[in-house]
């Protein structure tokens, strides 16, 4: 494995293809590729996660952004994808720049064997010097299956290779107090806790999945894992080495001076929810004590889950507690929970301790982390 300092990179439609062409913007990939064989020269392992496939396979198949469909843009994916993989292979070339593409589905961050493949293999190419560009999968991916936007998978792959700094390139300088074209708007040029901010980040490019609220949630998911972010405009003569030398304005969202371990980092930040567990009072009062979350501790819970998916925690209120790692299946759960004075392995048909989340799979929801609101079917009345 290589110990250069790691760069991941996350590019948006809007910067890589033309809005009313719909066809790649070479200037914009040439000064984006140039840099990073520059930021490569000085000791950088960089990872592209790109957008911009579907984006460019609308033409193709005859629609627009606003009116493709479910399949229409799965079809555009299929016929973009190619477009844009031998656009980044042409101009990589012309500086020495061999490129690979992996292509990622929510499964390959969700569950953990695939996360470790995943992983492995960008590891290994980094090891020969070459160039990833991470997609989403969007030909075969539903709505109910995918993880529906790039700053995110981009954050998720930060955690995975164990990046030093993470950049979102987009269509602004950064992060705004309030919306950007708003009269006195001002830029946030440091983000420590992006809570703060959640409010003020709105709004979705007409070419893309995710807005400014989509960057905040990846920052604080790289934030927790020892990553620094940097959101900032793409259009720049050099895009990437200006933001990491300090030459240009952008967001910073520093990094945790204590981040989390790889296997914490894993079960904390999620992509979707698989589903949620709501405690009874006493039970989310000794929560995070050591000891494990079983049967007699739930009120309710919501979701098909199976064995290995991670649950949100939640008191009756809905506050979300802590994320973990579940031990048994959404229906052997309601069975546990439906008959809690009958043995365990006479419900089930094997033997087990009946612990829904171990001590060691449960990590805690604290001050740093963005929660997420309980399904409202969920709770408690």
């Amino acid at each position: 494995m290589s110990e250069s300092k790691k760069l991941v990179v996350k590019v948006g439609s809007s910067l890589l293809a033309n809005s009313d062409l719909l066809t790649p913007r070479f200037g914009f990939m040439q000064r984006l590729l140039e840099d990073i064989a520059r930021l490569k020269s000085d000791g950088y392992d960089v990872i592209l996660c790109s957008s911009g496939a579907v984006a460019l396979g609308m033409r193709l198949v005859g629609e627009t952004p606003e009116t493709a469909g479910l399949s229409d843009k799965q079809a555009a994916a299929a016929c973009g994808m190619p477009l844009l993989l031998n656009a980044y292979k042409q101009v990589g070339h012309e500086f020495g720049m061999e490129i690979a593409q992996i292509l990622v589905t929510l499964g390959d961050f969700e569950d953990h064997r695939r996360f470790l493949n995943t992983k492995n293999t960008l590891h290994r190419l980094l090891k020969s010097s070459i160039v990833p560009v991470v997609n989403e999968n969007d030909t075969i991916t539903t709505e109910e299956i995918r993880v529906g936007d790039n700053d995110r998978l981009a954050a998720k792959i930060a955690q995975m290779v164990g990046a030093d700094e993470f950049i979102i390139l987009t269509g602004v300088d950064g992060l705004y107090d309030r919306d950007p074209s708003e009269e006195g708007a001002r830029l946030v040029e440091r983000v420590e806790d992006v809570n703060e901010y959640l409010d003020a980040a709105s709004g979705v490019s007409s070419l893309g999945t995710g807005g400014m609220f989509t960057k905040l949630q990846a920052a604080n998911m790289a934030q927790n894992s020892g990553c620094t972010t940097y959101i900032a405009n793409g259009e720049a003569e050099r895009p990437l080495s200006s933001i990491v030398r300090g030459e240009r304005r952008c967001t910073v969202c520093v990094a945790h001076d204590k981040p989390m371990s790889g296997w914490r980092a894993w079960l904390a930040d999620r992509l979707q929810m698989a589903g949620a567990l709501v405690l009874h009072d006493a039970a989310a009062a000794k929560l995070g004590q050591g000891e494990p979350i079983t049967r007699v501790d739930i009120a309710s819970l919501e979701g098909d889950f199976s064995r290995g998916d991670v649950l949100h925690i939640y008191d009756a209120s809905g506050k979300e507690l802590a994320r973990g790692l579940s031990d048994f299946s959404a229906e052997e759960t309601r069975v546990l929970v439906n008959n809690p004075d009958l043995p365990a392995d006479q419900l089930l048909g094997f033997q087990t301790d009946a612990e829904l989340i171990r001590p060691n799979n449960l990590v805690l929801v604290d001050d740093r982390h963005i929660p997420w609101d309980a399904p409202e079917s969920a709770l408690v009345a």
